[in-house]
């Protein structure tokens, strides 16, 4: 075999670095008021944007030069990590809550998310697993069912914390892994309604969430409450435009949009560059799912492709779920943009995971 590979996929990796250049500028402008506010320092944010940038800049290169079929020989091992991070963090005294959630693991502001660790350490360990010529994903009992309790295990651990949203997008990008293997539509039909129904027990289950619900179908009946981020939401587009009121010129940053640096940074990216800009970060993020896709029709090892399919579905559903949320298409779930949203673990990790989607590039016919 040719050991000599070609360059990484380039237009991939010129999205990468175009998205995370914006998520930076960003990062600032939509941040540095709240930053100055909280920290008496308007580039609070953006620093520690810049110093998780390196350290994914660093990881995705090391990611990126290594053969990703080296990956599979630590799926399981990864994924065990995965599981014990997940029950520690749900410890009281070690676990520390943040936003209402008992989700990360570290000291004062610096801290990292199982659940970020958790969705890539699924769609690895479920690559490896459904690659196998000997497992028949047809079948229901025995193919279907065993990976999808192993997902259903990691999204309940999730939700103890709890984080709906972070577990949706792993759930999505397991969904597309199973779906891609060969798993029988009439199968899934099935476990979609049945999936539908546990999320609305889900929410019945919390009034936070039920409220979320109320606040999405009618913000306007309670402006102050549950619309509220919402209606900042849109307050923040409608002023934007075609061309924006111009880089740093929002007016919901200043104290209208909760978090404008994490959640909602796409309303004060559309607020200050317009339709024009909000344009160019969705089509980065389509050439990118569209170059991902790419390489998992095209690699000839079936971990691989399975592995790029699941690397995609979850940028995908994390960057639909989040703009979908802040145009009033779907309820408030928490959710970050991504390489947009200000982050520590959920960019490096995110940086890290493309770094192996640049590697199995190198491999696509």
């Amino acid at each position: 075999m040719n050991k000599t590979r070609p360059a990484p996929d380039l237009w991939l990796f010129l999205c990468i670095l175009g998205l995370l250049t914006i998520g930076i500028i960003m990062v600032y402008s939509a941040g540095s008021v709240l930053a100055f506010h909280e920290h008496g320092d308007s580039f609070y944010f953006v620093k520690r944007q810049l110093l998780f940038a390196g350290l994914g800049l660093v990881a995705m290169f090391f990611t990126a030069s290594i053969d990703f079929r080296i990956w599979k020989k630590y799926a399981k091992l990864a994924l065990i990590v995965c599981f014990v991070l997940l029950v520690i963090v749900l410890i009281p005294g070690i676990g520390v809550v943040r936003g209402g959630a008992r989700s990360w693991l570290g000291i004062s502001s610096f801290g990292i998310q199982p659940s970020e660790f958790m969705k890539l350490g699924m769609i690895l360990f479920l690559s490896k697993w459904l690659s196998s010529d000997e497992w028949n994903i047809t079948s229901f009992g025995r193919g279907l069912m065993p990976p999808l309790g192993l997902v259903g295990l990691a999204f309940g651990l999730i939700m103890l914390q709890p984080d709906l949203g972070t577990g949706t997008v792993m759930l999505g990008g397991a969904m597309m892994i199973i779906f891609t293997a060969g798993a029988r539509l009439s199968h899934l039909g099935m476990l979609g309604l049945a999936g539908a129904a546990g999320f609305v027990g889900l929410i019945l289950a919390a009034p936070y969430r039920l409220k979320r619900i109320t606040g999405f179908l009618d913000p306007w009946s309670d402006p102050l409450g549950t619309g509220y981020q919402i209606i900042q939401s849109l307050y923040a587009i409608g002023p934007g435009g075609l061309g924006g009121l111009g880089l740093g010129m929002s007016r919901q940053k200043y104290s209208y949009v909760p978090e404008p640096q994490t959640d909602f940074i796409f309303s004060i990216l559309a607020e200050e560059l317009g339709f024009i800009g909000g344009l160019i970060v969705l089509l980065l993020f389509l050439i990118l799912v569209w170059r991902g896709m790419r390489v998992a029709m095209t690699i000839p090892d079936r971990f691989g492709s399975l592995f790029a399919v699941g690397i995609v579905g979850m940028v995908a559903v994390q960057v639909i779920i989040n703009i979908g949320v802040v145009i009033g298409l779907m309820p408030v779930t928490g959710i970050t943009l991504p390489l947009i949203s200000y982050g520590g673990s959920s960019l490096t990790l995110m940086l890290t995971a493309l770094g192996i989607l640049l590697n199995l590039s190198r491999y696509a016919r």
